[in-house]
């Protein structure tokens, strides 16, 4: 039995390059940043598909962005949070204390 149901395939290959130190003094794993850098680099290439001009004809293809149908009203005041900017903030705190 084979299903017909759409999937969502990734076609995107890992690539290895060196990334340069932090300095907020974190030390990662290579493993750690090569993983980083894939799941980074493969949503960039999801994001740009997405809004390639060519995109709208392969609906049945590549990234397809997701809409909610009835949206919650409860997430109508939602605010997405800029994580980079928490974490500034946050070594800033820790810096003070």
């Amino acid at each position: 039995m084979s299903s017909s149901a759409p999937r969502m395939v990734n076609s995107y290959k890992r690539t290895s390059s060196p990334r340069s130190p932090t300095n907020s003094g974190e030390l990662f794993t290579p493993a750690h940043e090569e993983n980083v850098r894939f799941i980074h680099d493969t949503w960039q290439c999801v994001l740009r598909d997405i809004r390639s001009p060519q995109s709208s004809e392969r609906k049945d293809r590549g990234p397809q962005e997701y809409v909610e149908k009835n949206p919650n009203p409860n997430l109508n005041s939602f605010t997405p949070v800029d994580l980079s900017d928490l974490k500034k903030r946050n070594t800033q705190d820790s810096k003070k204390s």
